[in-house]
């Protein structure tokens, strides 16, 4: 079986030969091959591409000069002597002089694979295969330009792990793979003769380098905005990002100023480590899209109306019992613990307890955070982002942006004055920055959370830490003890370096003032004081700030029935 790993591959070709080529979709659980016989900064779809082939017993491959990263595969794969590995250079123009150069470059894979196969080539087995291509193309282009609620997803190679996730989130709508190594849209097909009457090879090799729209290795980059924008969805665009690759990420850069419809931005490395966060990213957008809904209890209008909002956070369980009033009735936060669906049942019982009603007494119950999915009850979810903003609209009703320090993760969430989201920002999979990272620095000390909390409050100077990873950070820590630092010095530098992590983050998400901080970090006054003194900006705490995500949860589950029942 022949498989490529580019767009530009020339599938049609072996169509003279009677094969049917196979794109790689890599999906490995850990590059623990690639690791051992690559560079480590080697990108996450290259490193992808080692494992497949290892795994799978891959002996036939066609490689495409579309990137170095591709170049440098190949070298790995050299020594491993697959029966037919090509490398086939592929000019980054579209002039005559390189559609003349590619021209005779795929004449020499076509020698080279009949060489190896034994088998003859047919052109006009080639030929049909390109007009069934173009055929394909223009049905295919004719059907999105009707579609008007699509999502589509731009950038580099996603592949089928990230599209499931994605149509997961939008069942009702279309979801088109325009990555690298999705689709391939022969958008320039004006400059080309589409009947072929010419030399076969050099018609074939413009078709190629003209007709397919640019990746951003080609040097007509110019020509995609306006080839994508046929394309363009009415609903949104997920713009995907390898690690490592740095050519989406620059054209993301510009692309996010003109998108004319909401715009979200990820990266993965194409294995599934981070699925947790995108899920999240995911879910979220689809929340602010409103093409999500949830089923609710209809209660008759002046019914007494009681919904639970849980908070299943990596750190804490926290729970909100409220009213059709907006009436908080009862709250409860405990440890998660080893088990969120237990944690979660038993604050639920507790905040009942509190509120005075029984379980029966609840008509909804709405579930947030990262553990959302997977507790034992019966209950609606909504994303932590969604979830936030509403709640800290209740609690702060000015506030603009809002930053979210938990235990797991950081997040700057832009609203409007109802507590919509306007666009959020998350940190990626490391826990710098985050409660965790303080937690293991306490722990390093010798010290309770609230402990450091209030040492930070008195120290007297300025210490610099210069690791934010929470490994090296700690043995950073553990070197300024035996030197005798002062721990409230030690401790305000933790601080700093947590609101400078988060400082990078809001300005990434172009946060404005009117800040207000929610999360079991807000309860931090040395790190709250930081991140005010270096947004010269107050920050708005609330003593119930860690429960904003389950107040968010609740008032969603009330406005549901609300807007059911009117």
């Amino acid at each position: 079986m022949l498989y490529t790993t580019c767009k530009y591959a020339p599938e049609e070709l072996f169509s003279g030969f009677g094969i049917k080529t196979h794109r790689l979709d890599p999906n490995p659980v850990s590059f623990s091959c690639a690791d051992g016989c690559a560079h480590p900064n080697l990108c996450g779809f290259a490193k992808a591409v080692i494992e497949e082939v290892s795994a799978r017993g891959i002996r036939e491959l066609i490689f495409t000069d579309c990137c170095d990263a591709m170049r440098r595969t190949y070298d790995v794969l050299l020594k491993e002597k697959l029966d037919f590995l090509y490398f086939l250079p592929l000019p980054h123009r579209s002039g005559e002089a390189e559609i003349r150069l590619f021209a005779s470059q795929l004449k020499k894979l076509t020698a080279s694979y009949e060489d190896y196969s034994g088998k003859s080539f047919s052109e006009e087995a080639a030929r049909e295969a390109c007009r069934r291509s173009i055929q394909e193309y223009m049905q295919q282009a004719e059907a999105r330009r009707k579609d008007h609620g699509c999502i589509s997803v731009l950038g580099a190679h996603g592949g089928s792990m990230l599209l499931k996730n994605v149509r997961e989130h939008f069942p009702d709508l279309n979801v088109y793979d325009d990555t690298c190594s999705g689709n391939r849209f022969f958008t320039g097909l004006d400059e080309v003769n589409a009947v072929g009457d010419e030399d076969f090879f050099l018609w074939y090799a413009g078709l190629l380098l003209k007709g397919l729209t640019p990746c951003l290795r080609m040097y007509e980059t110019p020509r995609r905005p306006s080839e994508l924008e046929e394309f363009r969805p009415a609903k949104g665009i997920i713009y995907h990002t390898v690690k490592f690759c740095d050519y989406y990420s620059f054209e993301y850069a510009g692309f996010k100023h003109s998108a004319a419809v909401p715009l979200l931005k990820i990266e993965t490395d194409t294995t599934p480590q981070s699925s947790g966060q995108l899920k999240t990213r995911i879910e979220a957008f689809a929340e602010t899209l409103g093409v999500k809904h949830m089923k609710m209890s209809t209660k008759k209008p002046g019914e007494a109306a009681y919904i639970a909002g849980i908070d299943s956070g990596s750190t804490s369980t926290d729970v909100v019992i409220m009213d059709a009033k907006k009436q908080i009735l009862g709250t409860v936060i405990i440890p998660t613990g080893m088990s969120a669906s237990k944690s979660a049942a038993k604050a639920l019982e507790l905040s009942l307890k509190m509120a005075g009603l029984d379980r029966k007494d609840l008509d909804g119950i709405v579930a947030t955070g990262y553990g959302r999915d997977i507790l034992e009850m019966e209950k609606q979810t909504i994303t932590e982002i969604t979830c936030h903003a509403k709640g800290a609209q209740f609690l702060f009703p000015g506030a603009r942006t809002i930053i979210d320090i938990g235990g797991q993760d950081s997040k700057v969430i832009r609203i409007d004055e109802e507590g919509n989201v306007l666009g959020f920002i998350m940190n990626d999979k490391c826990a710098a920055g985050t409660g965790r990272f303080l937690e293991m620095q306490a722990r390093a000390l010798g010290l309770s959370l609230e402990e450091m909390s209030k040492m930070g409050l008195t120290w007297k100077q300025e210490i610099q830490i210069s690791n934010m990873c929470t490994v090296f950070a700690e043995s950073e820590v553990v070197s300024l003890v035996a030197k005798d630092t002062p721990i409230s010095d030690i401790i305000h530098g933790l601080n700093q370096s947590v609101a400078a992590k988060t400082i990078s983050l809001i300005r990434r998400g172009k946060g404005e003032p009117g800040y207000a901080m929610t999360g079991g970090v807000s309860q931090n006054e040395g790190v709250v004081k930081c991140l005010e003194m270096q947004l010269a900006s107050p920050v708005q705490v609330s003593e119930r700030s860690q429960l904003c995500g389950a107040i968010g949860a609740a008032l969603l589950g009330h406005q549901f029935l609300l807007r059911k029942n009117t």
